[in-house]
């Protein structure tokens, strides 16, 4: 039963538009306005920056490895080397507009504290995460008893970058913990589509592969 559902994560989980974009990129990008001033932390190769950029708004960002840097910076990109957990302590109150982690916050050693200072920095954060909750992930803890692999959260437990996994309802409730107001959300599935906007928290956590947040202070 397990490679049956290991066969199911196919090319469509990577989750990406026709145009080749990533579909929790176009989420978060449909939560900004045009013309807001953007800090991307962890933008990787700019594929984000460069969707915004499109859009209008004017975005900067933070990225560890210096690949990503290089990779954006040849891309015209304004990125910088750093380290969320260390360096956005550095930025001032209300530097940006919003201030984004696509897929990064389960990366952080200190997901509250970075939580905390995205507030502090963006009048709105946003936030891309993989769901630890989806029901894929538990039948492979369940049927298999290892760590889990799926197409969001490719690597091995020894070799991924990934040391706080949550859930949907871990996230809810970080939010409460930080003061954060819940603006916009939704929780797409496997193949890049949004859940039933009125289902149920306890639906998005058993369904939902990604969770994308819209976030502003109290």
């Amino acid at each position: 039963m397990l490679e049956r559902f290991r066969r199911d994560l196919t090319m469509a989980e990577a989750a990406r538009a026709p145009g080749g974009a990533r579909v929790d990129h176009l989420a978060v990008a449909d939560m900004i306005e045009p013309g807001s001033r953007v800090l991307d932390v962890g933008c990787g190769d700019g594929e984000l920056l460069r969707l915004l950029e499109l859009r209008g708004i004017d975005g900067r960002g933070i990225e560890l490895s210096r690949e990503g840097v290089n990779d954006s910076v040849a891309k015209g990109l304004a990125v910088v080397q750093g380290d969320a957990d260390t360096d956005l302590v550095n930025y001032p109150d209300d530097g940006f507009d919003y201030v984004v982690l696509s897929q990064t916050l389960q990366a952080t050693r200190e997901p509250r504290v970075v939580l905390e200072h995205m507030l502090r920095i963006g009048r709105h954060a946003v936030v891309s995460f993989p769901n630890f909750g989806h029901w894929r992930i538990r039948l492979q803890i369940l049927f298999d008893g290892r760590m889990p692999t799926t197409a969001n959260l490719p690597e091995t437990w020894y070799d991924t970058p990934n040391i706080h996994f949550c859930t949907i309802k871990d996230f809810r409730d970080l939010c409460d913990v930080v003061g954060a107001k819940m603006e916009k959300a939704v929780a797409l599935n496997p193949w890049g589509s949004p859940l039933r906007f009125n289902a149920p928290w306890w639906f998005w956590n058993m369904f939902g592969e990604q969770g994308v947040f819209l976030l502003s202070r109290r």
